[in-house]
């Protein structure tokens, strides 16, 4: 193969994985899907390290390492699933190699998230429901459904400005504990334990504790360590600005 097929080759498996460790992809289907790509393209030879922060991908002993670095992690499965079936039209030889990459650089730069105040209604909602589920009582759903809401705008905003997740978590908790005191304390609520563990849920890493243990499992110790370490991060922020509100 020539030179600048495997240049674009190269381009195009690193590319993918990238979007998926953006993503939030486990880190076993990143390595498997990149290897799938390569080997529909006939280079057998091809190794790839993937870790939270970083691919390196190589076709072999004549082809330049390459390395790429992943700079920012959000949770978005839908990206994923796109990056999946492309990943599976190329390997059955639906689609070329430059139809993948052209398609895998749409996916880069196309934006899936809903609007923000969809995202806030949904969280508000989910918290209401927690709320329940935790035994909660019913007059104190308006008070989750208000500080779950307040949280997720106030962690997407404050991340989108000072790009620092725990800094941007902490106010979100802080937040959710001074609308739950304050429901309580004035009589629009009874249970302020029930309605902060309820408003906080929206903010709990599950994708990324569940991605965590599922790469120690699977024997990814070095990307399973630096999961559960940032997911003890965010634990460590909604705990803090809770335990802040309640102390003061």
């Amino acid at each position: 193969m020539s030179v600048e097929h495997n240049e674009m080759a190269i381009d195009c498996f690193l590319l993918a994985g990238r979007i998926m460790m953006e993503s939030g992809a486990e880190t076993y289907r990143v390595e498997d899907t990149m290897l799938r790509m390569a080997r529909s393209q006939d280079m057998m030879d091809a190794q790839s390290y993937v870790t939270p922060t970083g691919i390196i991908f190589s076709l072999g002993k004549t082809q330049p390492t390459r390395i790429t670095s992943i700079s920012t992690r959000i949770t978005d499965l839908h990206r994923i699933v796109l990056v999946n079936e492309i990943s599976r039209k190329l390997t059955s030889q639906i689609i070329t190699l430059q139809q993948a990459y052209d398609e895998l650089k749409k996916i880069e730069t196309t934006n899936y998230f809903l609007p923000i105040l969809i995202q806030v209604l949904a969280a508000s909602i989910a918290s209401s429901c927690f709320l329940l589920m935790f035994k909660g009582m019913i007059p104190d759903i308006p008070a989750a459904f208000v500080a779950g809401g307040l949280g997720l705008y106030i962690v997407t905003v404050i991340h989108q400005i000072t790009r620092v997740k725990f800094f941007s978590e902490f106010l979100a908790a802080v937040a959710v504990g001074v609308v739950a005191s304050a429901a309580v304390h004035f009589g629009f609520g009874t249970q302020v334990d029930k309605i902060i563990i309820g408003s906080v849920m929206p903010l709990v890493p599950g994708l990324l504790i569940t991605n965590a243990v599922r790469d120690l499992m699977a024997g990814h110790f070095t990307a399973g360590m630096a999961k559960g370490a940032e997911a003890f991060l965010t634990a460590f922020a909604i705990g803090s600005g809770i335990a802040l509100v309640l102390s003061l």
